[in-house]
């Protein structure tokens, strides 16, 4: 059991969850808003031995440094690699913290947000109907780029209602191929789809100036990743030009300001943040913290 646990702002726990946690820890300390930076957050870590955030916050090296009681950081939120985690894993591996995150909780919010977004603007339902005329998705172009679990979600469903998939990877699936799935080249994927899809971790950046020129004008651009997947600059002129680009967060945009262009469709809603996604994210951080404590006791 730990000493004390505190989540340093609001993890998306379900409240049966959120009581489990009285049994893994004689205090448990739950804060309401986000930190407001690095010393805010060791404010509210303090003596903790266990602690829980989600992907609003970060927790440095220098964060941990200052908190020397810290065991075990779990993050209820998505764990892909250290270079995009939101807490430096590193030093943590370094200095004895286990860091536990989770994976694959939210992507069906994120697949019908894409194909909502699609129908909208394929049909013309509230908006101008984008290839001028209603159009299905049946006969679509569409290129994922990374066939990750949600990218791979996404790609099933545009082949349900008749897309013509192509994908790109840094390396060919068998099991994309038997579905029919094209591996492509990155920018010879971009020259072919009329809708792309960035399906990438945090952080991941794709789509450069030569990408975008590959890209061209008039095609449909996606991104459900929690980071920019292209250079800004370089999005900013493309998406100048008679182009739309579809994000559910200002995050996945890159800049809040563009949320207003007339080429950007975003709610600025979390769309994999659904009541069915807190409960299999809920099950997912207490596994980590019971398999953790399991570990730690033996």
């Amino acid at each position: 059991m730990f000493r004390k646990l505190v989540a340093i702002e609001p993890v998306g726990l379900v409240p049966a969850a959120l009581e489990k946690l009285e049994d893994y820890a004689a205090e448990v300390v739950m804060y309401d808003d986000v930190p407001a930076g690095d010393d805010a957050v060791v404010s509210r870590i303090a003596d903790a031995d266990a602690v829980l955030l989600s992907y609003t916050s970060r927790i440095t090296a220098e964060v941990l440094s200052k908190c020397p009681s810290v065991r075990y950081v779990g993050m209820c939120c998505s764990l892909y690699s250290p270079e995009s985690a939101n807490v430096d894993i590193l030093y943590a591996r370094e200095h004895g913290i286990t860091v536990t995150g989770i994976r694959d909780y939210g992507d069906e919010g994120v697949v019908e947000y894409v194909i909502y977004e699609l129908v909208r603007h394929l049909h013309g339902f509230g908006t101008r109907a984008w290839s001028g005329a209603p159009r299905e998705i049946t006969g679509l172009k569409a290129g994922i780029v990374g066939l990750g679990k949600s990218g791979g979600m996404i790609a099933d469903a545009l082949k349900f209602f008749g897309a013509e998939i192509c994908y790109f990877s840094r390396n060919p699936k068998p099991e994309a191929e038997a579905k029919g799935y094209v591996y492509l080249p990155l920018d010879e994927l971009l020259v072919r789809s009329e809708a792309v899809f960035c399906c990438l971790n945090k952080n991941t950046v794709l789509l450069h100036e030569a990408q975008f020129g590959s890209l061209g004008n008039g095609k449909m651009l996606f991104n459900t990743g929690l980071s920019p997947a292209w250079d800004m600059d370089a999005f900013v002129k493309w998406l100048d030009g008679d182009n739309l680009c579809c994000c559910d967060t200002t995050g996945a945009l890159g800049d809040a300001s563009l949320a207003g262009h007339a080429n950007v469709s975003c709610p600025a809603v979390s769309t994999g943040r659904t009541a069915q996604a807190a409960v299999r994210l809920s099950r997912k951080v207490l596994e980590n913290i019971s398999a953790f404590l399991s570990v730690a006791g033996k």
